[in-house]
C-alpha cells in the first residue's frame, strides 16, 4: 500500500503528538492517488470542511516544503530544511512543518503558485503542463488548507504511517 501523509492542524506540539493515539488504527486507513497516475486532483487529496479538518495525500512533507521554499521563495533544494519531529512511534511518526513554509505557501499570489507549479511539473518523472496543473490545483488546496488552519490558530503537522 505504501505510506500515506495526513496534514492536519493542531493549536501546539502535544496536541500533535495526541492525534494519532485520539485517531485510532481505523482514523489511519485513508488512502489517496500518486500524482504520476492523476486524471483529477481529488484522486491526490481527500479534504474534510472544517478547519480542524485534515488533508490526505501520497505527497512526502518534505517534497510539499521543498516545492513551497523552491518554487516560491527560490531557495535552493539543498537548502531546504529538516522538518520538526514532533513523534516518532514504531507505526508512526507526527512532524511539524515549519513556519518558514508555511508562512510563503499562506501568502503566495497566482503569479507564485503557477510558477512554482511550472517549476516542479519539469522534473523528469513528470507529464509537464497537465502535471502543472494539478500541481498549481494542489498548490491551491494546501494553501486554503494553511489559511483556514492559520485562521483557527493551528499549526500544520503531518501523520505519516505506512
Amino acid at each position: 500500500m505504501g505510506v500515506t501523509y495526513k496534514y492536519f492542524g493542531a493549536p501546539d506540539r502535544a496536541t500533535a503528538a495526541r492525534v494519532p493515539t485520539a485517531l485510532g488504527p481505523g482514523g489511519l486507513g485513508l488512502d489517496a492517488g500518486e500524482l504520476g497516475s492523476l486524471g483529477r486532483l481529488g484522486d491526490l487529496m481527500e479534504t474534510s470542511g472544517s478547519p480542524n479538518g485534515h488533508l490526505s495525500t501520497k505527497i512526502k512533507p518534505e517534497t510539499m516544503s521543498a516545492m513551497v521554499l523552491t518554487g516560491i521563495q527560490g531557495v535552493p533544494l539543498h537548502q531546504v530544511p529538516p522538518l520538526e519531529l514532533v513523534v516518532l512511534h514504531p507505526d508512526y511518526a507526527v512532524v511539524q512543518l515549519p513556519h518558514n513554509v508555511v508562512e510563503p505557501l499562506r501568502k503566495a499570489d497566482e503569479t507564485e503558485l503557477g510558477a512554482a507549479a511550472f517549476i516542479w511539473s519539469t522534473v523528469p518523472d513528470r507529464r509537464g503542463p497537465r502535471d502543472a496543473f494539478v500541481i498549481y490545483s494542489m498548490l491551491h488546496e494546501w494553501q486554503d488548507f494553511a489559511n483556514r488552519l492559520h485562521d483557527a490558530g493551528h499549526q500544520l503537522y503531518c501523520l505519516v504511517w505506512p
